[in-house]
């Protein structure tokens, strides 16, 4: 099944990157992953895998440079695994994913 094309993954996205950013609050951030959500759901790509772990690849994806920063900041990894509820392996393969559809 293609869970990007559903409305469900979405909306399940939505409130988990809503739970991340009312608690660390970056209006910049949050306005880039809600974007990032966007193509995801328009891409033509199957995208496979549980919500959760999106929702955090997305986050990471936003959170971090992949050439010069790793982690979150102000999170520790084991913080961001509990409150996202998937482990940091699972970002990082999600994170890179969702970099294939973008550049900032």
């Amino acid at each position: 099944m293609n869970s990007a094309t559903s409305s469900e993954f979405e909306s399940e996205c939505r409130v988990l990157l809503d739970r991340y950013y009312a608690a660390n609050h970056d209006i910049q951030k949050e306005k880039q992953a809600q974007k990032l959500l966007r193509l995801l759901r328009a891409s033509e790509k199957p995208i496979k895998g549980k919500v959760d772990g999106w929702a955090a690849g997305i986050v990471y994806a936003v959170a971090t440079d992949a050439q010069i920063q790793k982690g979150v900041p102000g999170i520790s990894n084991s913080e961001f695994e509990k409150l996202m509820g998937v482990r940091m392996a699972t970002v990082y393969a999600r994170a890179a994913k969702v970099r294939e559809f973008i550049t900032f």
